[in-house]
């Protein structure tokens, strides 16, 4: 069983749209939701997690199947999981973003509802507990995720008056 002091300094990782995180090592993962989603998966046994950011719900199938993708970043996350030796009964799943955080003629296309959608169903589809979510909504979000933990802090970030 890995060892692991509070008192050490935790690495940390900025996540980027349309990317995902996972190592066996204790992470503090920062990243900002609007319209899209990240799903933090955490093992409570072996003490891993990961992360992913996507901003748009299916690949369609035409170009790179990308992180950018729901469907595909949530696959690739489980995979990554599985590989650090993590079993799918102990991986838990948490649930950020999807607001709809501007006010446009895109709000029609419901990708935040979507991309929330998405993230159901596939953890689903693949037997994974949703333990927490914050979802959906006007704002949007800043989370941090604890790997080694399973810790997700959360504050919703107000609009900017212009």
């Amino acid at each position: 069983m890995k060892s692991f002091s509070l008192s050490e300094d935790i690495k940390t990782h900025y996540l980027y749209p349309s990317a995902l995180f996972a190592d066996k090592e204790p992470y503090l993962v920062d990243t900002i939701l609007g319209s899209c989603v990240a799903v933090c998966l955490y093992d409570p046994v072996l003490k891993v997690g990961g992360i992913n950011h996507y901003m748009l719900p299916l690949w369609n199938g035409n170009g790179l199947a990308s992180p950018k993708y729901g469907n595909i970043a949530i696959e690739k996350l489980i995979e990554h999981m599985l590989s650090f030796g993590s079993k799918k009964e102990n991986i838990q799943a948490k649930i950020f973003g999807g607001g709809e955080v501007v006010e446009t003629a895109t709000n029609m296309f419901r990708i935040g509802e979507r991309n929330i959608e998405t993230a159901e169903k596939l953890l689903r589809e693949f037997k994974i507990k949703i333990s927490g979510r914050s979802v959906g909504g006007k704002k949007g979000r800043k989370i941090r995720f604890n790997t080694f933990t399973g810790v997700v802090l959360m504050k919703y970030i107000e609009k900017q008056s212009e």
